[in-house]
C-alpha cells in the first residue's frame, strides 16, 4: 500500500486538550465528514459539549490505575498551522487491550476549504495511522462502518482494514412486542447473571462465534465481569438516562453450562427505543423464540418502545427467528478488522523494482580477502579426529616435510 503524504503544511496529531475544546465548540454538523453518516456528526458535537462539561472528572478518571479505566475512550487531535482539521476517537474492545476499535473519525471541511489536502482521505488516514504507531498495547483493531458509508469505506480498506462480519441491526415495532409477550417462555433454568457466572459466559461467548472473530475479540473470562466502573455507569444510567439493565443465561444442569443468554437495556422513560444482546450456543437454536418471548414480557409494564437487536451473518438461525416474528432490518453495517505486525513493513518506501541482487545479498558478501592461517596437525591425530586410517600417501601429500 502506497504510503499516504500530506502535501503543503504540516499536519500534527496529538492528544485532545483542554484549551482544544474552545474551538471544537465551534464545529457545526453541516461542516462535519463523518463518513457520510449526519447522525455521528450531530453526535460528536454532543460529545464535544459532554467533554467541556465533565472535562475535570474524566481526566482524573485517567489518573486511576488500570483497572479501574479499562473502556476510557482516547480522542485525537489534527491540527495543520494552529487550527483543528480533525479528530479520531479510540477505545480498548477487551480488557486485555489487546484489541482496539476505532469509534470515530471526523474531518473538519471547512477547516480544509484552503488546503490542496484530500480532505477525508488524506486527515482521516493520518489519524489512523498515528493511532497504529502510537497505542503500543493494540495487536488488532476493529471497527464497525454502514455499508452506505462509501468514503469510510475507503477510508479503512485503503488502511489495510477487511470486512470480518456483515451486520444487521433489526428492528421490532411496539405491537408486536405486546403480542409476543402473550405466550409464555419455556426456560427451566433462567438465573440472573453475577460475576461469578463469568467463566460459564465466557464459555458461551466461545463457542457461539467463528475461530477468526474469537481471535479478533481476544476475550477473556474478566471480560465477562462487572468492574467498578461498570457498576458506575449502570447507576449513572439509571438515575440520570432513565434506563434500565436486565441480564439473565439460561443454564444446562447436565452439561453444566450455559447455553444462552441475553442482557436488555429498557428505557423507563420511552424517549428512546430499547436496546437487547442476545446470544445463544450454536446447538441450542430453539432458545431464540424462548428468549425474545422472555424479553417482551419484561418490557411490558414499560412504556411502549420498539426494541433494537443485532444479528451478524455467521448465525442464520437468529435472522431466521426475526423473520418469523416480523422484525424489520433497519440497517446494515460491516463489522472490519486490521492487524499491526504488519505496519512497519509498510511504513517503509521501498520500492523492488530498482532493488539490485546485489542489495539483497549483502549479508552474504564477504567482507574483505580471507586471510590464510597455519595450522599444524600430526598424522596421529588427523586420524583419530576422522577415526578412521589416513593412507601413507595422504599423509605425506597433506603435510610438508617441515610439519612431520
Amino acid at each position: 500500500m502506497a504510503p499516504t503524504t500530506t502535501p503543503g503544511p504540516t499536519l500534527t496529531v496529538r492528544p485532545l486538550q483542554y484549551r482544544d475544546l474552545d474551538d471544537l465548540k465551534q464545529w457545526q454538523p453541516e461542516d462535519l465528514e463523518a463518513g457520510g453518516d449526519l447522525d455521528a456528526a450531530e453526535a460528536i458535537v454532543t460529545w464535544l459539549a459532554h467533554q467541556r462539561r465533565w472535562y475535570g472528572p474524566l481526566k482524573v478518571l485517567s489518573w486511576l490505575p488500570g483497572s479501574l479505566q479499562q473502556q476510557r475512550q482516547t480522542t485525537f487531535i489534527a491540527e495543520r498551522q494552529k487550527c483543528l482539521v480533525g479528530l479520531i476517537q479510540v477505545s480498548p474492545f477487551n480488557q486485555t487491550r489487546s484489541t482496539w476499535r476505532v469509534d470515530q473519525v471526523v474531518i473538519n471541511r471547512r477547516a480544509l476549504a484552503n488546503t490542496t489536502s484530500s480532505g477525508y482521505m488524506d486527515v482521516g488516514s493520518r489519524l489512523l495511522r498515528h493511532c497504529f504507531e502510537v497505542l503500543w498495547e493494540a495487536r488488532t483493531w476493529m471497527l464497525e462502518v454502514d455499508v452506505s458509508h462509501t468514503s469510510a469505506l475507503a477510508l479503512y480498506r485503503f488502511n489495510g482494514f477487511q470486512p470480518l462480519a456483515q451486520m444487521t441491526y433489526w428492528e421490532m415495532p411496539p405491537e408486536q412486542i405486546a403480542s409476543l409477550a402473550e405466550r409464555e417462555p419455556d426456560l427451566p433454568n433462567l438465573l440472573p447473571i453475577s460475576n461469578a457466572d463469568a467463566q460459564l459466559l465466557y464459555q458461551l461467548d466461545t463457542a457461539s462465534m467463528p475461530p477468526l472473530v474469537r481471535q479478533v475479540f481476544d476475550h477473556q473470562i474478566q471480560d465477562f465481569k462487572a468492574g467498578l466502573v461498570g457498576s458506575a455507569t449502570a447507576t449513572a444510567n439509571r438515575l440520570v438516562n432513565r434506563v434500565e439493565t436486565v441480564s439473565a443465561y439460561v443454564f444446562e444442569q447436565q452439561r453444566k453450562a450455559a447455553i444462552g443468554q441475553f442482557k436488555l437495556a429498557i428505557s423507563r422513560d420511552g424517549q428512546q427505543p430499547h436496546a437487547a444482546d442476545l446470544t445463544v450456543h450454536p446447538a441450542y437454536t430453539w432458545l431464540y423464540p424462548e428468549l425474545m418471548i422472555q424479553m417482551a414480557k419484561i418490557l411490558q409494564p414499560f412504556p411502549a418502545q420498539s426494541l433494537r437487536l443485532t444479528s451478524l451473518d455467521y448465525q442464520p438461525e437468529r435472522e431466521e427467528c426475526l423473520t418469523q416474528i416480523q422484525a424489520t432490518p433497519a440497517s446494515h453495517a460491516l463489522l472490519m478488522s486490521r492487524s499491526v505486525w504488519h505496519k512497519v513493513r509498510e511504513a517503509r518506501h521501498l520500492s523492488l523494482e530498482g532493488l539490485q541482487l546485489s542489495d539483497v545479498l549483502t549479508g552474504l558478501q564477504p567482507a574483505g580477502k580471507p586471510v590464510p592461517g597455519r595450522m599444524t596437525w600430526s598424522a596421529e591425530r588427523w586420524q583419530a579426529m576422522l577415526g578412521q586410517q589416513k593412507p601413507e600417501s595422504t599423509a605425506e601429500a597433506s603435510f610438508p616435510e617441515s610439519d612431520r
